[in-house]
């Protein structure tokens, strides 16, 4: 664990901090506007930190910090090591897929339109992200009769000017043909300069011009002319028909929506131009360090602008929440764009909606990120290959079962399990349970995590045994499918750390099951592994497909634990004046009340009345008139 620096030796004045561990890595970088009063914060009781923090400074050995002469030099600094040395502790924003982008190359002599991917080259102009590379083509596909620049591959540009005769698309009209001299140099800028425009966003222009070329041809009877103009003019306006316009044409906006949950974060991000959508871009964001809401937006400005964007800083930047230090965030992007930008959260009006359409984008995208990596073969049986190595277990677990337990302190007790076969889901097999042996009915008795737990995995198991030693011609005279227990798991996890497991492992061993059941615990304060006879956790990497598979079910059985929890409780805090007398049942006391309109009809009802109900014996009707005319003889 790292050593507090001497008194006084940490400077008051901003900069870089970067924690190293013992082999001299570095495991995190920060920034401070006061190093003295943001690394004072690190040394204390690791119980009053954030889990993940905590775990930092225990792996840490050393920290260091360089100074610089304001808040914006420690971002850039910041941001500089981070890349530079990738520490396991800083938050990680990657790609949630590789975005194509619309190029113009304009370094080249002929400057061709393309799609693009990967590293961004020098003399190109690049549009967009899209989100998928057929909406380039169908852009394209619109603009080319507009702007008939060439989209061929430089090899093909040569074989046709070598021919000297030009490729199909010359002759419909979708290319002027510079391969073999139709068009000339100065000309054929043109046509690219105002691809570009219209790309950019600067649409009217062009649409006036091209209207007034096609009446000017009409006045001098050039009727194939402005045919041929009619036809670029519809082109243009199907294409600004297919950029969705969000803002005045005067905005330029960055739109950033987030979804998250406790591990990951789904970013979305919308690039408007003179109003209109432009192109989106996606990032999965891994939380591997402590973030509050404005830190989070911190990390993700970081992200985009921390190189030069391919599609400029705009004059804003609106975000879900406020950045942790907006000024100096705000103070960083205006050195960038070389004018004012502002960071801020719309509170209302078509902004807001904006956002909010941004952010359902990411809750979609989010969803999609789940599911794909839940429901994917080789990712499946990647994480069952990766359990299996890691616990030690003697075969892939394809069938893994989830416990965990509920109760608001210490009152209806109930416990979950949930299933997953193959790394999937079997909602058939959840089951849930009402621990009845722990805790009370008042607040406060009994609470004990570690007997509830035993208790349901002991039900468990003990159903699995008798099941098991059922005669086998038993099983087979009936045509009843296996019962509810028949499968053991292949790995029984639980809920929790070195209690939990150790509770866990003696029902096992009790049951003579220890060779058969192997178990583990997943702790949700460092989402530490552990097994039975081992003090220290189990690594898994962070980010692996079997990590992700153990938190997907813990979290399924968290869920499940708690609307069985909530139901019951519910079910007990709405207690009916019925309840308790002797004969009636659900069934009956839903059909009385019913028949009688409520209630406290029942409580009023005569004796006569009561046994005028077909459904209801006599012996019923006076225990229930008893109960509520008890002076009444």
């Amino acid at each position: 664990m790292v050593k507090r620096p001497p008194a006084g030796t940490i400077p008051d004045e901003p900069g870089s901090y970067q924690f190293k561990d013992k082999h001299g890595r570095v495991i995190y970088v920060g920034k401070a506007s006061s190093l003295r009063q943001r690394l004072s914060n690190y040394f204390q009781n690791p119980r009053n930190m954030h889990p993940r923090t905590a775990q930092m400074v225990e792996t840490a050995e050393s920290v260091e910090w360089t100074i610089v002469r304001n808040e914006v030099e420690a971002l850039m600094l910041e941001y500089s090591l981070i890349k530079e040395h990738d520490p396991r502790f800083n938050v990680r924003l990657r790609d949630d897929k590789s975005y194509p982008f619309l190029a113009v190359t304009n370094a080249d002599v002929w400057p061709r339109a393309m799609v693009m991917r990967g590293t961004k080259k020098k003399g190109t102009r690049y549009f967009g992200p899209y989100a998928h590379a057929y909406a380039i083509r169908d852009t394209l596909d619109l603009l080319l009769r507009s702007f008939p620049v060439r989209t061929c591959s430089q090899n093909k540009f040569n074989e046709h000017e070598r021919l000297g005769r030009p490729c199909l698309l010359f002759h419909i009209e979708k290319c002027s043909g510079p391969c073999v001299g139709e068009i000339e140099e100065m000309e054929y800028r043109q046509l690219v300069t105002e691809l570009c425009e219209f790309l950019d966003g600067d649409t009217d222009e062009i649409v006036d011009r091209l209207e007034a070329e096609m009446r000017t041809a009409a006045t001098d009877l050039e009727f194939e002319k402005a045919a041929r103009l009619r036809d670029r003019l519809e082109a243009v306006r199907k294409a600004i028909a297919k950029q969705q316009m969000v803002a005045d044409k005067n905005e330029d906006l960055d739109v950033i929506g987030i979804a998250e949950d406790e591990l990951e974060a789904s970013v979305q991000v919308f690039y408007v131009r003179k109003g209109r959508v432009m192109g989106r871009k996606g990032f999965i964001l891994d939380k591997v360090e402590e973030l509050t809401p404005g830190r989070m937006i911190d990390r993700i400005l970081e992200s985009m602008y921390g190189e030069q964007p391919v599609v400029g800083v705009p004059k804003q930047v609106l975000v879900p929440y406020e950045a942790e230090d907006v000024s100096t965030y705000e103070e960083w992007l205006e050195l960038s764009r070389g004018s004012k930008v502002q960071v801020r959260v719309p509170r209302r009006g078509d902004k807001k909606a904006l956002l909010e359409t941004v952010t359902r984008n990411a809750q979609e995208e989010f969803t999609r990120h789940r599911m794909k990596r839940a429901s994917d073969h080789n990712t499946r049986s990647r994480a069952l290959t990766e359990l299996q190595t890691h616990l030690g277990l003697p075969e892939a677990p394809l069938r893994i079962e989830c416990y965990d337990m509920a109760h608001l302190q210490g009152t209806d007790y109930v416990g979950s399990m949930v299933v997953l076969e193959d790394g999937l889901p079997a909602k058939r097999e959840y089951r849930r349970f009402k621990v009845n042996g722990v805790g009370g009915n008042e607040v406060g008795e009994g609470s004990d995590d570690y007997a509830a737990m035993a208790e349901v995995v002991r039900r468990r198991l003990t159903a699995y045994l008798i099941e098991r030693e059922r005669p086998v011609d038993e099983r087979n005279a009936t045509d009843d499918k296996p019962g509810k227990f028949a499968y053991p798991p292949q790995l029984l996890l639980v809920d929790g750390g070195k209690g939990q497991v150790s509770a866990t492992q003696r029902v096992v061993d009790e049951l003579g099951l220890t060779d058969e059941i192997p178990v583990a615990g997943l702790a949700k304060r460092f989402e530490e592994i552990y097994v039975p006879g081992r003090s220290e956790p189990v690594e898994i990497p962070r980010g692996s497909e079997a990590l992700f598979m153990l938190q997907r079910i813990r979290d399924e059985a968290h869920r499940f634990a708690n609307s069985f929890h909530r139901e019951r409780r519910s079910k007990r805090m709405t207690v009916s004046a019925l309840d308790d007398i002797a004969g009636l049942g659900e069934v009956r006391k839903k059909k009385l009340t019913k028949a009688m309109g409520g209630v406290n009809a029942v409580k009023e009802a005569s004796l006569d009345d009561l046994k005028s109900h077909s459904f209801l014996p006599d012996a019923v009707a006076e225990a229930i008139h008893a109960k509520f005319h008890p002076d009444v003889t």
